[in-house]
């Protein structure tokens, strides 16, 4: 009997054994962590911080929300939208609610990009998941920010990506997603 070679695909240094990967989620979560642990070692001047973010053993940053929050803006759902690199517009993405610029990674977060789908919105929900498109396992849009039924492995990934985007030296943290003052107001008036 032949062992189908799905089975003993096996991946550089790290030696797990994948069997039906997604190997755009694989290598881009190894990415993401290796820059994470880039980030780590100059940060903390922890020249082993890679040892275990690879593992997947670190202990979680904090986001400073505090220091941030006073010099940060505050942004809508529509105002997000329009910065999706159109028209000369800068590339924003939010996750948990936290809005970065990611022009600088045009290549990745462009139109036609691999990552574009997280642009002008808050995709939290497919940064645990992974998932890029329509539903998810609980039968949730990918692409939102609901963390509705999310596993604590899913949440400890968007902890991971937060981290990526906070830590980043060329992504830049721009504020906070607020829902339209406005909106809110006509709505609460209108069920009155």
């Amino acid at each position: 009997m032949a062992i189908p070679i799905w089975l003993v695909t096996t991946v550089g240094v790290t030696g797990v054994l994948l069997s039906k990967v997604d190997y755009n989620i694989f290598f881009m979560k190894f990415f993401r962590n290796l820059s994470r642990s880039k980030a780590r070692a100059r940060l903390y001047n922890n020249k082993y911080a890679m040892i275990p973010v690879m593992l997947g053993i670190e202990e979680p940053i904090k986001i400073k929300d505090d220091i941030d929050a006073e010099n940060a803006m505050h942004i809508t759902r529509e105002q997000l939208e329009e910065m999706d690199g159109f028209e000369g517009t800068p590339l924003y993405l939010s996750i948990k609610g936290r809005v970065y610029d990611v022009s600088a990674g045009g290549k990745f977060y462009a139109e036609g990009g691999e990552y574009h789908d997280w642009v002008g919105k808050d995709a939290s929900r497919s940064f645990g998941t992974g998932c890029r498109g329509g539903v998810d396992r609980t039968g949730m849009d990918c692409l939102s920010e609901s963390l509705e039924g999310l596993t604590d492995n899913e949440m400890k990934e968007i902890d991971r990506w937060l981290e990526l985007y906070e830590t980043h030296d060329k992504y830049t943290f721009v504020g906070y997603l607020v829902d339209d003052p406005v909106e809110k107001i006509v709505m609460h008036q209108t069920l009155d």
